[in-house]
């Protein structure tokens, strides 16, 4: 009895602030979200109206770009982890690995402006390589745990076909695999979505809608930046309901990755 209690008070101390913060991004944003929110851009400082147009095509086209370097990398070193655990560099790349899942946003995205900034100028690209890298260490880990559940056996029936074992893993280890990597990449999604910090030293933002990734480009977590520090209402109120949408959407991908998983 005792220790249900302990149970349920757990539960909600850890539910109560994702409530409280739906509620009142509620009670302040969603009047805010229209056809306009969706359709146009930030109306200039201290006029009512616009919308976050530029900033969800900006998030979009980063997370998509974001996603090559992503998926490609992180796959590859999960496979590496997993499948070739004996190899004199496994220990380096695990290092590597969990190296960079501890290093704080900002610093990959002042990473990315040595890299790219500062020879070619703010750019959407240069905010979907510091996505990219953020991304990368959490497909790693999530690849690498998925591909250790696949039954050895089903290896050895590859390998006593004749098959090499690079075969192997990509015909037959990978596609058993497939759902819990996916999910590991919707996951990551959700997680690098909401980072603004990278983003301000690279993406820059942008107040027109822009889909030429060599220039600067604006994304929800710049605009729900910039909109929470502005002296106007309006403004506010535009961030508020930006970061609604934001959460929303990373809700919704979390809980669509978990059923994938179950399915699994």
């Amino acid at each position: 009895m005792l220790m249900g209690g302990l149970i349920l008070l757990a539960t909600l101390l850890v539910v109560a602030p994702l409530i409280l913060i739906f509620a009142y991004l509620i009670r302040e944003g969603l009047g805010a979200v229209n056809l306009d929110f969706f359709t146009k851009v930030p109306a200039p400082e201290g006029e009512t109206g616009g919308g976050l147009a530029n900033a969800i095509l900006g998030s979009v086209e980063m997370l998509a770009m974001a996603s090559v370097l992503g998926v490609l990398v992180g796959v590859s070193g999960g496979i590496f982890l997993s499948e070739y655990p004996r190899h004199p560099l496994m220990p380096t790349v695990r290092m590597i690995s969990d190296v960079l899942a501890g290093i704080p946003a900002i610093v990959m995205g002042l990473v990315a402006y040595g890299l790219i900034v500062l020879q070619f100028g703010f750019s959407g690209f240069a905010g979907a390589l510091a996505l990219g890298f953020l991304m990368m260490p959490i497909v790693v880990r999530t690849t690498e745990e998925v591909l250790k559940l696949v039954p050895q056996t089903v290896r050895e029936a590859g390998l006593a076909l004749g098959l090499p074992k690079w075969l192997v893993t990509l015909r037959i280890v990978l596609p058993a695999a497939a759902g819990g990597i996916v999910t590991g990449v919707m996951l990551a999604l959700a997680r690098v979505a909401g980072e603004a910090a990278p983003l301000l030293f690279t993406a820059f933002g942008n107040s027109a809608i822009n889909l030429d990734p060599s220039k600067p480009m604006s994304a929800l977590p710049l605009e729900i930046y910039r909109g929470a520090t502005s002296a106007y209402d309006e403004n506010q109120r535009l961030a508020k309901a930006g970061a609604l949408l934001l959460i929303t959407l990373i809700f919704l991908t979390s809980l669509l990755a978990r059923r994938a998983s179950r399915r699994k």
